[in-house]
């Protein structure tokens, strides 16, 4: 392991014996948290495009937006395998006969190697759970969910909008049905310290997941997080900080998840803080070396 990690991009190679690109997805869904039927006004940190500022367009079809992906790509490294993943807002927010439409048209395109569908643990019900299962047994099916903390004062904080009962439930019903779990968390909520952050990491290891995304909070321009940044900043750590707070996060995690992401980088034009974020390779590079200089790894800190 030479990431002293379980990198996507090593758990692709060992499953597809190649390297497996993403193609973001737009399905043209909302959110329950921002039509009126859990709230208005989306988690405090999203942007006005649901997160997903770097998903295709919801005017062109799934295949429309699949062959843009492919041939934005293509141009720049040979690329023939990809995962279709549903990015943008809530991806199982609609009727099933229409999620059925959408992911059997990216299912459909024989380049596509893994369905990808981000959603809520409260937009999971058994009639969605059984579609998943049965394009499962075609290609694998991945459901990522947004935890981002355990925590209820902040869970309040950033309007996440369900209980983590509610994640709890929707994970077991996930497994018992053979479906992968990734999880998002962000680290660096306000209020949220090392101890507090690493209670949601520890959660996580008798989650019985697969996967997690790991991110700095970003303040993008426009959110409501924004506006709370700026009467009153909360702090917001320099690269530095962030990279041993994620070494620590990374140790103690359970050596079998495969981490999907340690970083993000939002879109520049709307990006309030940190400003550092925007240096993604460089950001990585310092982590890999941190890891390396420290002989830490995936799972030291880990007790099961």
């Amino acid at each position: 392991m030479d990431k002293r990690y379980y990198s996507l991009d090593t758990y692709l190679k060992e499953t597809f014996h190649e390297k497996v690109y993403k193609i973001t997805l737009n399905g043209g869904m909302t959110c329950p948290n921002r039509d009126g039927t859990v709230g208005t006004g989306g988690c405090i940190f999203c942007s006005a495009k649901g997160s997903g500022d770097f998903a295709g367009s919801a005017s062109l079809t799934i295949p429309e937006q699949l062959a843009k992906g492919k041939a934005a790509l293509q141009e720049k490294r040979p690329v023939r395998s990809f995962i279709a993943y549903f990015q943008a807002f809530t991806n199982t927010y609609a009727p099933v006969p229409y999620l059925e439409k959408i992911y059997t048209e990216a299912l459909s395109d024989p380049d596509v190697k893994v369905l990808s569908v981000a959603t809520r643990p409260d937009c999971l019900d058994e009639d969605v759970i059984a579609l998943l299962s049965r394009l499962n047994r075609i290609r694998p099916v991945w459901v990522e969910l947004g935890l981002q903390t355990i925590h209820p004062d902040t869970v309040r904080l950033i309007r996440r909008g369900y209980d983590t009962d509610v994640f709890d439930r929707a994970v077991r019903r996930l497994r018992d049905a053979g479906i992968s779990v990734i999880v998002h968390v962000i680290l660096y909520l306000p209020g949220e310290d090392e101890d507090r952050m690493l209670d949601t990491i520890r959660y996580l290891n008798r989650c019985g997941i697969q996967g997690v995304k790991l991110q700095l909070l970003h303040v993008l321009k426009g959110t409501d997080l924004d506006a709370l940044y700026q009467r009153h900043p909360f702090h917001l750590p320099d690269m530095e900080e962030y990279i041993r707070m994620l070494a620590k996060c990374v140790t103690h995690l359970r050596p079998d998840i495969v981490i999907h992401r340690l970083t993000g980088d939002g879109p520049k034009e709307l990006l309030r803080a940190p400003l550092w974020t925007g240096a993604k390779r460089t950001v990585l590079n310092r982590f890999h070396q941190y890891m390396k200089e420290n002989d830490l790894w995936q799972g030291k800190d880990y007790h099961g």
